[in-house]
């Protein structure tokens, strides 16, 4: 599941792909981007997580791909769906249900993908056209900081510069909270690898990034407090004060020189611009 919970690690198993898996994690990923893309065109007020929740599982299956998410956890509680939606005061982990989404929800879709053995991870923060203003600017300033962490993405580097530049573009610029108890993470052969990759931190530190690293680099910020708490379900994360929270995440492969980033965006803010129920979301200038 995206938005791992910290644990402290610091990354002891670390796998660098070859070029031919990282063209199949970026398979893997197009399918998630065209996934979301789907939801996108889908979103209306009236509509409910379950109705998207299950078209994105036939979407996935008839691409021959597998929801990474559904079943993923403790034998005692898995994940029961293939989408993450979580909406307002709702970080990650919102578990699809049978409430109508409203003109002025925003709503984080987070999905995951298991293709010939490769997984793809990606999110997007979509706003209803009832979304204020203020609102509005924290998905703004969190869609600019996943591409300043992107930024840090290369050879030679340390996650430390990604949690940096993430940390102060949204809390030091904007005042926005930053949410220390989720973190990004390795992904590739598994859906969670070393190493975490959070949204806080001192540049210099933590695991050196090589080529070949493939990474899921995902800003969980929120409108108010950085605390949140675990709803009694064990998967849904509140933010602690219940104000909006926002959530975007690419996978991107450590280069030289340049990430690359293996999802895509595209397909969802083409389904956003053709659908009258949502606002556009573009980068802070």
């Amino acid at each position: 599941m995206t938005g791992l919970f910290a644990s402290g690690q610091e990354g002891k198993r670390i796998f660098h792909k070859t070029n031919d898996e990282i063209e199949l994690i970026r398979e893997a990923n197009l399918l998630v981007s065209k996934t979301l893309g789907l939801v996108g065109s889908m979103l209306k007020p009236g509509v409910t997580g379950k109705v998207i929740d299950k078209a994105a599982e036939e979407f996935i299956r008839d691409h021959k791909g597998r929801p990474a998410f559904k079943g993923y956890g403790p034998e005692h509680n898995p994940f029961p769906s293939s989408l993450c939606v979580s909406y307002n005061d709702i970080v990650v982990h919102g578990i699809p249900g049978d409430r109508e989404f409203k003109e002025t929800d925003v709503v984080s879709v987070d999905c995951g993908v298991e293709l010939e053995g490769y997984f793809g991870d990606a999110a997007f923060t979509f706003a209803f056209a009832g979304v204020d203003e203020m609102t509005m600017d924290l998905l703004r300033v969190t869609y600019t900081s996943l591409y300043k962490g992107i930024e840090q993405a290369v050879h030679g580097k340390r996650i430390g510069d990604i949690s940096f530049a993430i940390q102060d573009y949204c809390e030091r610029q904007h005042a926005y909270g930053v949410v220390r108890d989720l973190v990004g993470h390795g992904v590739g052969r598994s859906l969670h690898e070393d190493p975490e990759v959070p949204n806080y931190g001192k540049r210099g530190k933590g695991p050196l990034m090589m080529e070949g690293l493939v990474i899921a680099i995902e800003p969980m910020i929120n409108l108010g407090v950085r605390e949140v708490y675990q709803d009694s379900d064990g998967w849904t994360i509140h933010t602690k004060d219940r104000k909006p929270s926002a959530h975007y995440e690419h996978s991107v492969a450590v280069k030289k020189g340049k990430a690359d980033i293996l999802s895509t965006h595209e397909f969802v803010l083409d389904s956003v611009k053709n659908n009258n129920s949502l606002q556009e979301v573009s980068l802070k200038s």
